[in-house]
């Protein structure tokens, strides 16, 4: 069992923290079972933020720096440059992608974009697979497949809905 958090540990506890030292090394200095996370715990239940410093972990081994490469031998300076007035270049419009044609089947996997209908057109399993490729009104669907995909709810009998409320009963 743990002892408990004396008047003395917690003082130890806030000094050690606001000298920047991390929580397992706290932990350590102060012994007697005290964990890590219960260092951790009581850091924020006593509403302790601010540190001096970041906390460094200790570093066992001394690691060498990369060999740097070998410097390039100096040459003297050249004279400078004639600055000659320049011709402002022709900035090259950015790259528009062609707008998809109306014909449906144009549109692969790679060149489906986001506002183009995703009707499936042909075998899955074919080369010759494509999707629709046209501007899709609202959802993923042009106008003309949206209808064939949406088609409104038919209105059932009133037979059906008798023998359906009758099959409670029997």
């Amino acid at each position: 069992m743990t002892a408990g958090w004396t008047e003395d540990r917690v003082g130890a506890l806030k000094k050690l923290w606001l000298e920047g030292q991390s929580a397992s090394q706290i932990a350590k200095q102060l012994g007697g079972g005290v964990t890590r996370n219960a260092v951790i715990g009581k850091v924020h239940r006593l509403g302790l933020s601010g540190r001096a410093a970041p906390s460094q972990p200790a570093r066992a081994t001394f690691r060498p720096s990369r060999p740097r490469p070998a410097a390039q031998p100096t040459q003297a300076p050249s004279a400078p440059r004639r600055i000659e007035a320049v011709q402002p270049r022709a900035v090259a419009a950015p790259s528009v992608p062609a707008p998809m044609p109306d014909l449906p089947g144009t549109a692969t996997v790679m060149t489906l974009g986001a506002h183009m209908c995703k009707w499936p057109i042909g075998d899955p399993s074919s080369t010759e697979f494509s999707f629709c490729g046209r501007r899709a009104s609202e959802g993923v669907y042009c106008v003309e497949h949206a209808r064939v995909a949406y088609q409104p709810q038919v209105k059932r009998s009133g037979a059906t809905d008798l023998a359906r409320s009758l099959r409670r009963y029997i």
